[in-house]
């Protein structure tokens, strides 16, 4: 036999050599991305993307961070950055030296991140234990999720996707999984999209009609607020802080939002963003919204915006009774 080829056989492979390195616990489970996939160049150009996200946002804080596996762990980067895009002020330390500092610092910093971004924490994909543990694909979740919320228009690389192994420590040994897990949406050219969008034709070529779509969605929102006392007459401007958009969205979904997670009255542009940010996450926990939104454009008053939005409630609801 060719010796080259018994080489071949013989040689470990990346994941025999991963598998080997990696120490797991009696009875724990855990989950990475697999070294096949560490070079994937989707992933590559998302990782170095929110590198530089981080080192704008916070380029008045004078920090740059080089690796999201070495520099986010101990909690400093993630707290300047949540206490600069959630406009937030964390009870913590600034720097924090031990392991057991640490782990207190990220305790405080995920339950801020829940709070922000609305999750409950069946729902996150990260853990103060994982992001300690200089976990990448933790840590990917994280920051993505944050960067949709606080900002939307970041143009993340859609369908990012990795291979994961999940190794579980049982009583009869290491026990393995493989599957896919996707990082960002898979999202189709926004562009190309748009081109056929009925509401671009309709301000492209058609804006004598605007009024009567106007006017036929805002029956459609007064039939269902009203109730409560609630009356819209401006297109414009009444959608703007978000909260006509939450209230309508929990009539016709038929639930109560609780007034401590949103601004009622909202005083600032910061406010009126989480309120837009919380009514698109749910539109599109609810398979309601079929396009991508930038929520500034709502607190911008952009009436196309708007009015997009408005439409995939009302083609899914305008048969419903008030």
């Amino acid at each position: 036999m060719d010796p080259d080829f018994l080489n071949v056989l013989t040689q470990p492979s990346a994941l025999d050599q991963f598998l080997h390195e990696t120490v797991i616990a009696k009875g724990e489970k855990k989950k990475f991305i697999k070294p096949t996939s560490s070079t994937n160049p989707r992933l590559e150009e998302l990782k170095l993307l929110l590198i530089d996200w981080i080192n704008r946002t916070l380029q008045e804080e004078h920090i740059v961070v080089k690796s999201l596996e070495e520099d986010l762990y101990d909690g400093l980067v993630l707290h300047h950055l949540l206490e600069k895009l959630g406009s937030l002020k964390l009870d913590v330390d600034k720097i924090a030296l031990t392991e057991k500092k640490q782990r207190q610092k990220l305790s405080v910093i995920m339950e801020a991140v829940a709070k922000c971004l609305q999750l409950e924490e069946r729902q996150l994909k990260w853990s103060v234990e994982s992001i300690l543990a200089k976990d990448l694909l933790s840590t990917l979740h994280l920051l993505v999720a944050m960067a949709k919320h606080f900002t939307p228009s970041l143009a993340l690389p859609p369908n990012v996707q990795v291979e994961t192994i999940t190794i579980e420590n049982t009583s009869r040994g290491l026990k393995t999984a493989s599957a896919v897990e996707s990082i960002t949406d898979n999202k189709e050219n926004t562009e190309a999209q748009s081109k056929d969008d009925a509401f671009d034709e309709l301000f492209r070529r058609a804006p004598d009609k605007l009024d009567a779509v106007k006017k036929v969605l805002l029956q459609f929102v007064n039939q269902h607020v009203g109730k409560l006392g609630l009356n819209v007459k401006d297109m414009e401007s009444q959608f703007s802080d978000g909260v006509i958009l939450l209230i309508l969205i929990g009539q016709l979904e038929g639930y109560f939002l609780n007034l401590r997670n949103f601004f009622l009255t909202p005083g600032s542009p910061t406010e009126m963003l989480h309120n837009v940010n919380l009514a698109l996450d749910l539109l599109a926990e609810g398979g309601l919204l079929n396009f991508s939104v930038n929520s500034e454009d709502v607190v911008n008053r952009d009436v196309k915006t708007t009015m997009k939005i408005l439409y995939c409630l009302y083609s899914k609801y305008k048969t419903k009774e008030a």
